[in-house]
């Protein structure tokens, strides 16, 4: 088979399984969601404590696949592997287009979005490719012993099963979502629609277009020159779909709250009984600190109001709680809980449970963001 066709092969196929296990390695949790979805869309919700730790599987064992590829390491087991791979993946994705069980598979987690026919159609062209690789498995040499480039795999297994670890336990060191820090979340004044109105002049039949509404109606010769003719719209600058609607447990609308306060410091947690306890002593400081410092603090979640007032018996910093879809409050942070600080709609900054700001480190920050 020809040299150059192997060789482009292989590199795209190693470029896009690096790049997929990438993208799910630097968002281990939010693969983990996709997986959590497909053990739920196939009845098996008893594997969802499996989700982790698949997630960190998935994305490694892709990661790892494509730099072999790439480094030409052990073409040959590494084209079996891969093949394998792809008769599974390719028929799961005929099966989701199909019946749409789940509308995202996450392939290249939040980074590039897909449909499910894309997605398959994209497997179609990879599992040709994968063939064209193991086919000519046997011609791809490196001067290299074979107990080195095993060990050089592990090495990789191991170097990226960390790097998906740590963004697990922390949060993710690239953010595709929407709720990324420096993004304004508050659409008004984000997004403009201008209005073009084009009028023809009835003598010289010249068409000349205006912004509305700077146009000279109220000139009685020019409208008796000119007759109307068309009109677009245009729209610009982004419109920030946050998704979220946050509601009081009268079902009052209380989103403006979140995203038109100056400097508040907004705690996310979907589930409010998978806090550890640790954390709430964590934010009982937070929240003094913060209220010693003029700084509002409030709760999202998707908990039961009632069951948020039997836990705040307990748990007195759980106060001024409004109420989400777990979908959104996951989306905005990837950690259970987490920590926001917003300011009028602007997303500041982050953290992780396990990075929350504390003592003189959390009176800085509140120094800085309030300037």
């Amino acid at each position: 088979m020809n040299r150059l066709l192997r060789n482009i092969s292989r590199w795209i196929v190693g470029i896009v399984f690096m790049f997929s296990g990438f993208v799910k390695g630097v968002d281990p949790l939010g693969t983990a969601y996709r997986i959590e979805d497909y053990f739920i869309a196939y009845g098996t919700e008893w594997a969802s404590f499996l989700s982790v730790g698949l997630s960190v599987l998935l994305s490694t064992s892709e990661f790892v696949l494509g730099l072999a590829l790439i480094s030409g390491f052990r073409m040959i087991l590494i084209s079996k592997v891969l093949l394998w791979m792809m008769v599974f993946f390719t028929g799961l994705t005929f099966y989701d287009a199909l019946y749409e069980p789940v509308p995202d598979c996450g392939c290249f987690g939040d980074a590039i979005k897909l449909t499910n026919w894309e997605t398959f159609y994209k497997n179609i062209v990879l599992i040709v490719l994968v063939l064209i690789i193991f086919v000519s498995r046997r011609k791809f040499k490196i001067n290299m012993p074979t107990p080195i480039q095993t060990l050089l795999i592990f090495l990789y297994l191991a170097g990226f099963a960390y790097f998906s670890l740590y963004n697990y336990n922390h949060l993710p060191i690239m953010d595709f979502r929407a709720w990324k820090e420096g993004k304004q979340m508050n659409p008004e004044g984000v997004q403009e629609t201008l209005v073009y109105l084009t009028y023809r002049n009835k003598n010289t039949g010249e068409d000349k277009e205006y912004l509305s509404p700077e146009y000279p109606w109220n000139d009685s010769i020019w409208l008796n020159n000119w007759e109307f003719v068309d009109q677009r719209t245009e729209i610009v600058g982004e419109l920030a779909g946050h998704g979220l609607f946050a509601e009081d447990e009268n079902g009052n609308d209380m989103t403006a709250i979140v995203l038109e306060s100056p400097n508040i410091f907004v705690i996310v947690a979907y589930d409010l009984y998978k806090i550890p306890a640790n954390v709430f002593d964590k934010i009982a400081t937070l929240d003094a600190i913060a209220s010693a410092e003029g700084n509002g603090i409030i709760w999202l979640t998707s908990t039961l109001p009632d069951e948020v007032n039997a836990l705040s018996e307990q748990h007195p910093e759980l106060y001024e709680v409004y109420y989400a879809d777990d979908i959104v409050l996951k989306t905005m942070v990837r950690s259970n809980p987490g920590l926001i600080l917003m300011n009028q709609g602007v997303v500041k900054k982050k953290w992780h449970h396990n990075d929350f700001p504390e003592g003189e480190e959390l009176k800085q920050i509140i120094k800085q963001f309030s300037e």
